[in-house]
């Protein structure tokens, strides 16, 4: 099921959409949609680690604390000299809805994570929070230390490559793509979709010459 991070009614799959309707998913990666007058291709990894970062800097700037989830079983993750980075802003992460405490020399424990991120590799999640961290340090700017925590949170939390997606799903990834701000661009940059209207795919393929 689409995780629930992002889970929307399934809901009809009109053409004249700005993203069109889904029609096909290639390499377990690439949702291809079909629109009035053209195609779009979809990085679905991409497009969902937007969506899930704009959830999470919503939910973020709408409460004191963003919903979490308590661990069943506390994970203890080793890091190294980068416990101390990650301890140091253990309230701010607390804010985010990442509880972490000491656990002996290099480590932490994990007790919650965002309520948003699903089952998210927490060791993973951690150490790449500690690297945007390390990346950012050098600003005094707590906002920006923040934004590239929720930055880390979203790609952990975002539909990976290489997993199979239902056409509802693939439509469900659509609409709330058309209704979420800078859609068109993962955290990091990089597009989300690209587009191609008939006319252009006629001429690359030398149609009505």
């Amino acid at each position: 099921m689409f995780p629930a991070a992002a889970r929307v009614e399934p809901a009809a799959a009109p053409t004249d959409a700005p993203l069109g309707a889904a029609r096909a998913q290639l390499h377990e990666n690439w949702i291809i949609a079909q629109t009035v007058d053209g195609i779009v291709i979809v990085d679905q990894h991409a497009a969902h680690e937007r969506l899930v970062y704009e959830r999470l800097k919503a939910q973020a700037a709408a409460a004191s604390r963003i919903p979490s989830q308590a661990l069943l079983i506390p994970e203890i993750v080793e890091l190294g000299a980068d416990a101390e980075r990650l301890l140091s802003v253990a309230a701010d992460l607390d804010r985010l809805g990442l509880v972490v405490e000491p656990f002996g020399p290099g480590c932490v424990v994990v007790r919650e994570i965002p309520a948003a991120l699903g089952r998210a590799d927490v060791t993973a999640l951690l150490r790449d929070i500690a690297d945007d961290l390390a990346d950012a340090g050098a600003s005094d700017r707590l906002q920006g230390r923040l934004d590239a925590v929720l930055s880390s949170m979203a790609c952990h939390g975002s539909v990976r490559a290489n997993r199979r997606l239902t056409l509802d799903e693939m439509n469900a990834l659509l609409r709330q793509m058309e209704q979420t701000e800078r859609a068109d661009q993962c955290n990091h940059g990089r597009p989300t979709w690209l587009q191609w209207p008939l006319a252009e795919l006629d001429r690359m393929f030398l149609r009505g010459q």
